[in-house]
């Protein structure tokens, strides 16, 4: 593939270059099948998308016929548009994916710092035209021409946020479901904001919930992010009353940071997806069963809060109240908002495909669904050599092998699933075994 460079003056106006064929952002990860990418120049056209952009796709090895695509889209600043290449290359979401039969797309909007965030995370100045040709042209590259048709379900962060729920308001028919961190799409005129979006009534259908941290402005009023919990309120408040489906989430501990909301967030879109998507590629979009809804009242801030119940057994104003849909994602966002301690009893996937290259040992994995992948227990001989990582730590939440960006994506270089035996004697034959390891502490066989 060929990459240009480009450009930014200070008005940041933009001038293509062929002089160099280096990507602005570093360190662009490898792209052999299963993964595809491509990338489009920033352009000066009206209505076009002004910033360059890369889009990497993940589909599941073997998968014949793609049923629909989860995007993770990151947010504003030039620090999230670059945790942005590593999206599609998470196992935990890429877990989620396979499930359904889905593919897993990481964009990197390669916005330079300081430069306006609202010309890419608004979809209506050229990244929703940008988004939807990356569709035909990583579905030719991947020979899955139905990605261009296939229904999205749509993750974002901050701006990231105003984007998928942009793209739900402007193309509902096409959403399976919509979560949306700290950032949500404007739906009242404000002085010197992007214009509102229409809601239709293809809108109401789909699942949205709006998760942010409590320190973005309700345990927290003052400060660079206090202003989310106003925005997302006013979303609720405008969306609920007319039937969405909808809930707020709030995260006990954390600010504009992602912390451990995807720990309710994959749960939540499985669920969504399982309602939602077709059996036949192509079909359109279920509805899904009202009656399966549970409800709880919107109570941000209080110490003691009403549970959810089963939609039939609700006696409270619904036009406020919060929307999920079942009563496992009900009981699991009580955990979630007590200490975004979402359980799990299931241990994950035991690895697979062991090989011993001289000392060196590698395999492969699948995160669990449910709890991601923590790390890895190496034994020889049946006793423990060594766990990895050995010191796992993440400073946004739970610690995982893949460790975490700021922005719900792995950190570079990404962790490889190998280990050095240096303690093995040369001429002695040994029996290896690998475990995986979820985030609450479960063992694989």
């Amino acid at each position: 593939m060929r990459h240009f460079a480009l450009i930014f003056t200070a008005s940041f106006a933009f001038a293509a270059t062929t002089l160099a064929q280096v990507p602005p952002y570093e360190n662009p990860l490898p792209v052999d099948p299963p993964y595809y990418r491509v990338r489009y120049e920033a352009s000066s056209a009206p209505g076009e998308l002004v910033y360059p952009v890369t889009y990497t796709l993940w589909i599941p090895p073997g998968l014949k016929t793609l049923r629909g695509l989860i995007v993770h889209q990151h947010g504003c600043g030039e620090g999230s548009c670059k945790s942005g290449q590593t999206g599609a290359y998470d196992l935990h979401w890429q877990a989620l994916a396979a499930k359904h039969g889905c593919a897993l797309m990481g964009p990197s909007y390669e916005q330079p710092d300081k430069a306006d965030c609202q010309l890419w995370c608004d979809p209506r100045n050229g990244s929703d035209t940008a988004f939807q040709k990356s569709l035909l042209d990583l579905g030719s590259q991947s020979t899955h021409p139905e990605l261009a048709t296939v229904p999205w379900a749509l993750w974002g962060h901050s701006g990231g946020g105003h984007w998928v729920g942009g793209m739900t308001l402007l193309h509902p028919d096409r959403v399976a479901a919509t979560w949306l961190r700290s950032g949500v799409p404007p739906l009242a005129q404000v002085e010197g904001k992007p214009a509102p979006y229409p809601v239709s009534a293809s809108a109401l259908q789909v699942p949205m919930l709006c998760n942010l941290g409590t320190k973005e402005g309700v345990s927290e009023t003052t400060g660079r992010f206090s202003g989310a919990w106003k925005s997302n309120e006013a979303f609720f408040r405008h969306m609920r009353p007319k039937g969405a489906l909808l809930a707020v989430a709030i995260d006990p501990f954390s600010s504009h940071d992602v912390g451990n909301q995807r720990y309710l967030a994959i749960p939540w879109m499985d669920a969504c997806l399982s309602a939602r998507l077709p059996e036949k590629s192509g079909d359109p979009l279920r509805v899904i069963d009202p009656s399966t809804a549970w409800l709880a009242p919107l109570q941000v801030g209080a110490s003691e809060k009403t549970a959810p119940v089963a939609v039939a057994a609700f006696s409270g104003d619904k036009d406020t109240s919060l929307w999920f849909p079942n009563e496992a994602i009900a009981k699991a966002w009580v955990q979630y908002e007590k200490d975004s301690a979402v359980t799990d009893v299931t241990p994950p996937p035991a690895p697979t495909n062991l090989q011993v290259n001289g000392n060196e040992l590698r395999w492969e994995a699948t995160a669990d669904l449910e709890s991601g992948l923590a790390g890895f227990v190496i034994e020889r001989d049946g006793v423990l050599l060594a766990k990895i990582p050995e010191d796992a730590k993440n400073p946004f939440g739970r610690p995982l092998f893949q460790k975490l960006s700021y922005s719900d994506t792995p950190a570079q270089p990404l962790a490889e699933m190998k280990f050095n035996d240096s303690t093995a004697e040369s001429g002695k034959t040994y029996r290896y075994r690998v475990s995986s390891v979820n985030t609450v502490g479960l063992q694989s066989e």
